[in-house]
């Protein structure tokens, strides 16, 4: 994530264990790159609370997997 993003790992820590919060730059930086990777994010709709998500869901991510290991084409967003 530090990579993608070009934030300091440590920046990112504090920020996931709530003890600190980044600018709006820096805050920006890391939501793109987790776009980037795949991050979908939810915005709040009526009763419905905000969220986050992967882009695809579990069984085309499966398929996207089998796919990439016959040799298929590969890009940043990767799906685990």
């Amino acid at each position: 994530m530090a990579n993608n993003s070009k934030i300091n790992e440590r920046v990112i820590e504090l920020f996931e264990r709530g003890i600190d919060i980044p600018d709006d730059e820096t805050i920006d930086a890391i939501r793109a790159a987790l776009e980037e990777l795949g991050a979908v994010f939810i915005p709040e709709e009526g009763s419905q609370g905000v969220g986050v998500r992967l882009k695809f869901n579990q069984s085309v991510t499966k398929r996207l997997g089998i796919l990439e290991s016959e040799g298929g084409i590969t890009a940043k967003d990767d799906v685990p």
